[in-house]
């Protein structure tokens, strides 16, 4: 049902306007009348009609104003229809010509009333399937532009088309909220869209299942964006009737630092999520947290690298170390454990940096181990930060290993699609984030060649395709896969094939005759 108001000084106007159409049989409800154009001013603003039927003459504010009025200030200004009479309506007419959708002279006529709301019903009807498409679409294109650009925040032209979806220009101060729930009833994108906090820029999922909300909070305190976060936490554990997690960034300036936001967020997220923790949750505070103190039990640093180079036995015997020294810390247990948590938080980052899920290596752990707090004397906690650390450094040179394979499968995905361009080791390795020399081994190991020679295979293998199925001209198949120049492609060809490549022309132009 579409809501109507009604306003007219005359209370005998409103009631033949309620009880002498049936407003039910067009898809209209009346959910509110008004005397004056002031006191409709605040009915529509509050119940956001989608038409609106306004006499012109009343005192104080009249129709026209009331129209004018809404126009200019709303948003989204519902449709009005003019009673008028007589004397009023050439008036009426040559000043609101665009701006109503239509002008009924009084007294009314009960047929002539009836084709209007027709006619009304279905513009309002289409008008919204359009608005909806047109968000859908755009809500679909912002959620892929936003994971493009978090993905590979270099980029500038996917940085633009953001800046476009999202109409921002400058440098705005940025936020991200990152919301995790284990509730799959409610669509928390279409949610947030309807119930989406004030600065509400765009929404993603991530590849975890978690919504990000980029909200733009220029000169909001953290103190008023936390108090947003909080308020939505608290609806959303309201809808879903469970536990949900919102993790809140710090700030950034400009839609280049959004993949930034997104990381601070999702560390917070993956952090807050191994402790089975509910509620919101700010980057500086943990930040914060894990700064105002050193690794109480020394050996900290030491402990990640030997982690990180994936040797069980150094790994081992720096434990024995640690924990040796660690028994004068025994009497405060809980501060041991917020250092343990601080190694837990950034093996989970470095997993996450590899492309694990830090969230299932955490699982897997409680479930054999139980939640760090359920370490309640030195042994167990020695015994908890044992395989914490095992395991982890496992899983890392398992993410290692699979990352070299992905990566190298990449570059040379890369190469087979963009091998007309002119390609060096250099430029690939820069592309690819690796050292150049490493990435040649790598290349020659996967593929079977070097580097440079596969190149050259490639562009002679598709320049045979073109001499067999094109018309083009030597030097014409040479620059199109990419060669420099005719002479070094006629050398490359004839080193390859045997043969001059107008040789291997003739060849088959003779063959197919």
């Amino acid at each position: 049902m579409f809501n109507v108001l009604l306003v007219d000084d005359e209370p005998w106007v409103l009631e033949g306007l309620r009880t002498m159409i049936d407003w039910n049989r067009f898809g209209f409800q009346i959910c509110g009348e008004a005397l004056s154009a002031p006191e409709a001013l605040k009915l529509i603003e509050r119940l956001q009609p989608e038409l609106v039927m306004t006499d012109i003459r009343m005192p104080v504010l009249n129709g026209l104003e009331l129209i004018e009025h809404s126009n200019r200030t709303m948003p989204h200004p519902p449709k009005f229809v003019i009673l008028s009479g007589y004397d009023d309506f050439g008036y009426a007419h040559n000043a609101m010509q665009q701006r109503v959708a239509e002008y009924l002279l009084k007294p009314i006529d009960d047929e002539e009333i009836e084709a209007l709301l027709a006619r009304l019903s279905h513009v309002i009807r289409d008008e919204y399937e359009a608005e909806h498409s047109h968000q859908m679409k755009a809500g679909i294109a912002i959620h892929y532009l936003l994971n493009r650009l978090i993905q590979d925040g270099d980029n500038h032209d996917i940085a633009e088309q953001v800046r476009k979806a999202i109409f921002i220009q400058g440098e705005p101060e940025l936020r991200c909220l990152l919301i995790d729930t284990e509730s799959s009833d409610v669509d928390l994108m279409k949610w947030i869209a309807n119930h989406g906090p004030e600065g509400l820029l765009g929404c993603f999922q991530d590849s975890s299942g978690s919504l990000g909300v980029l909200l733009r909070v220029e000169q909001q305190a953290l103190d008023d964006v936390m108090e947003t976060a909080f308020q939505l936490q608290s609806a959303l554990v309201q809808e879903l009737g469970g536990p949900v997690i919102v993790a809140l960034s710090a700030m950034g300036r400009g839609i280049q630092a959004v993949g930034e936001l997104y990381r601070q967020s999702a560390e917070v997220c993956h952090y807050r999520r191994s402790q089975g923790r509910s509620g919101v949750f700010c980057y500086q505070e943990l930040r914060r947290m894990a700064d105002s103190r050193e690794f109480p039990f020394g050996g900290g640093e030491n402990l990640m690298s030997m982690i990180l180079a994936g040797e069980p036995k150094p790994i081992e015997a720096c434990l024995e170390r640690i924990f040796a020294v660690m028994t004068d810390y025994l009497p405060d247990l809980r501060a041991i454990r917020a250092d343990v948590a601080d190694l837990e938080l950034s093996l989970c980052r470095t997993i996450a940096e590899m492309n694990g899920n830090p969230d299932i290596f955490m699982n897997r752990l409680q479930e054999e181990l139980g939640n760090l707090d359920d370490a309640c004397n030195g042994a167990a906690l020695k015994n908890y930060v044992r395989h914490l650390a095992l395991q982890a450094s496992s899983l890392l040179a398992e993410l290692r290993k699979h990352n070299e394979h992905n990566t190298i499968f990449q570059v040379i995905q890369y190469v087979d699609r963009e091998y007309r361009s002119k390609l060096q080791l250099q430029d690939l390795a820069q592309h690819f984030h690796m050292n150049a020399t490493y990435l040649g081994q790598l290349f020659k190991k996967h593929a079977g060649r070097p580097f440079k020679e596969y190149l050259n295979d490639k562009r002679i293998e598709e320049a045979k395709l073109l001499l067999k199925r094109s018309g083009m001209k030597v030097s014409e198949v040479a620059q199109h896969v990419g060669f420099p120049n005719a002479d070094y492609f006629i050398h490359k060809f004839k080193m390859t094939t045997g043969m001059l490549p107008s040789n291997y022309k003739n060849n088959v132009d003779s063959k197919l005759r």
